[in-house]
């Protein structure tokens, strides 16, 4: 197997084209699952040609669905980003800075006592 160059470069040549077709199959079988506009038998015959005729059912599929594809990829990884977002402004809370600015406000409109912004003042910068 390992007698010339040629076979060693074949050998990784067919080995990358493998693992990009294993790449593209599990693309295909995810988005096929991620997409709600597609009813169950139409996944159901999509999922019986991969298992049947693995190859040219992904490249079938890719050449047909492949912009579809891409927007339910899109969306995807937008709502998880907003997601992320959300999670983290949620956790992070608010600054120093933010809350003494408040207790100045509050301070400002009479709502409370200057003691009382001292108070709210020295424990924002404790944070």
């Amino acid at each position: 197997m390992w007698d010339n160059f040629w076979s060693i470069v074949w050998f990784f040549f067919w080995s990358f084209a493998f693992i990009s077709y294993l790449f593209a199959l599990f693309a295909v079988v995810s988005d096929l699952f991620r997409d709600h506009t597609l009813g169950g038998w139409g996944k159901a015959v999509w999922l019986v040609c991969l298992v049947f005729v693995p190859f040219l059912t992904v490249l079938v599929y890719l050449v047909a669905r492949g912009p579809g594809m891409a927007e339910r990829s899109e969306r995807g990884a937008a709502q998880a980003q907003r997601a992320a977002d959300d999670y983290i402004r949620g956790v992070a809370g608010s600054s120093p800075s933010d809350e003494i600015m408040k207790a100045k406000a509050l301070l400002d409109a009479g709502t409370i006592t200057p003691d009382e912004y001292e108070r709210l003042k020295g424990a924002a910068l404790q944070l």
